[in-house]
C-alpha cells in the first residue's frame, strides 16, 4: 500500500511532511523522491532505526528518535509550523519482526522483550509475570478481542507460579493449551500483538497523535494512517467521522457536526490480491485518509 498511501498525501514539491512510523523507512524514501524546496520530519521511538535514517542523506529530511505521540512539542522544538500532510504505518517493521533479539515473532524462540524502544522498562515478560489478575484480564480486554481470556489468563497464572516466563517459546506452550484447532496461528498472534500493545502503550499514543495532529496540521492538511488492529482502526474511524475517540457525534447549536476532519474514504482501503501475494504481512491492513478541515 505504498504508493496508495503516500498518494493519499497530494505531496505539494515545497511542502512540509511528518512520516510518524519511519521503520525501514520506505515512506520517507518516496515522499523525500516527491520534495524539491519542502521538508520531510520522521520519527521512530526505536533506537535501532537511527542507523537506517543515516543512510538518508538528503537536505530536506530531519529525523526524530521519539514517540510520535510527542510530536506537537518536538516540533515546536525544532521551530517548525503548520504541516501540510502526516503519515503513520502503524505495523511492526519487517526488521523488528525478523529481529530474534526482539522478541515480536511467534516464529523465532528469544526473550520476550516486544518492546519499541528497548530504553524503556515494560518488557513482554515483565508483563506476564507482574501483572495480578484483574490487570491482565484489562490488558486483554483493552488490547484485543481475544477468546478463552479467563481460561488464558488462568494458565499465565499457574506456568508463572512454577516457572518465569521468560521466552516466546514459554508463552506459546501457555498459548497451545487453549488456542483453538482452526486458526491456531492467527490466534497467537492476537495474543502477541496485544502484549505488545500494552508494552509499548501503543492505544494511548495513538489517541495522542490524532489529537495533536489537529492542531499542527494546516487546513485541507493530510492525515492518512495504515493500521492493522480492528481496535485501532475502530479509534481512527471515530475520530475522523465523528471528531472523538467514543463514537458519539457532537453538534453545534445549529446542528452541525462537529468535527476537526472530514473523512475522504468512508470504508477503510484494503491491499489488493497481488499485494498480499508479495507480502502477506500486508493483509490485515487498513488504510484511511482524512483532510483538517
Amino acid at each position: 500500500m505504498l504508493k496508495k498511501s503516500i498518494s493519499s498525501l497530494m505531496i505539494k514539491p515545497n511542502g512540509i511532511y511528518l512520516d510518524l512510523t519511519f521503520g525501514g523507512g520506505s515512506h520517507s524514501k518516496e515522499i523525500l523522491s516527491k520534495l524539491k524546496s519542502g521538508k520531510l520530519i520522521s520519527f521512530d521511538r526505536d533506537p535501532d532505526s537511527i542507523h537506517i535514517a543515516k543512510l538518508i542523506q538528503h537536505s530536506s529530511f530531519i529525523f526524530i528518535n521519539n514517540n510520535f505521540k510527542f510530536i506537537k512539542s518536538l516540533l515546536k522544538d525544532k521551530i517548525i509550523g503548520k504541516i501540510d500532510g502526516i503519515i503513520a504505518d502503524l505495523g511492526t517493521s519487517s526488521y523488528q519482526l525478523d529481529n530474534p533479539r526482539r522478541g515480536f515473532s511467534i516464529k523465532k524462540n528469544s526473550l520476550l522483550d516486544m518492546r519499541l524502544n528497548q530504553l524503556k522498562k515494560n518488557t513482554a515478560a515483565g508483563i506476564l509475570n507482574q501483572y495480578d489478575k484483574n490487570n491482565l484480564k484489562e490488558m486483554f480486554i483493552k488490547n484485543s478481542n481475544i477468546i478463552n481470556n479467563k481460561l488464558l489468563i488462568k494458565y499465565i497464572i499457574i506456568y508463572r507460579f512454577y516457572k518465569k516466563i521468560n521466552t516466546t517459546n514459554d508463552l506459546i506452550k501457555i498459548i497451545s493449551k487453549i488456542s483453538p484447532k482452526k486458526n491456531k496461528f492467527k490466534y497467537y498472534a492476537k495474543i502477541f500483538q496485544a502484549i505488545r500493545m500494552e508494552s509499548n502503550n501503543e492505544l494511548e499514543s495513538l489517541r495522542e497523535m490524532i489529537k495533536q495532529s489537529v492542531e499542527i496540521l494546516k487546513k485541507n492538511g493530510r492525515l492518512v494512517v495504515i493500521s492493522y488492529h480492528s481496535l485501532e482502526d475502530r479509534v481512527i474511524k471515530n475520530f475522523f467521522k465523528k471528531g472523538n475517540f467514543l463514537n458519539k457525534i457532537k453538534k453545534d447549536f445549529y446542528g452541525n457536526k462537529i468535527r476537526p476532519f472530514d473523512p475522504i474514504n468512508q470504508k477503510p482501503i484494503l491491499p489488493s490480491i497481488k499485494e498480499v501475494r508479495n507480502n502477506n504481512r500486508s493483509k490485515n491492513a487498513k488504510l484511511r485518509i482524512a483532510k483538517k478541515r
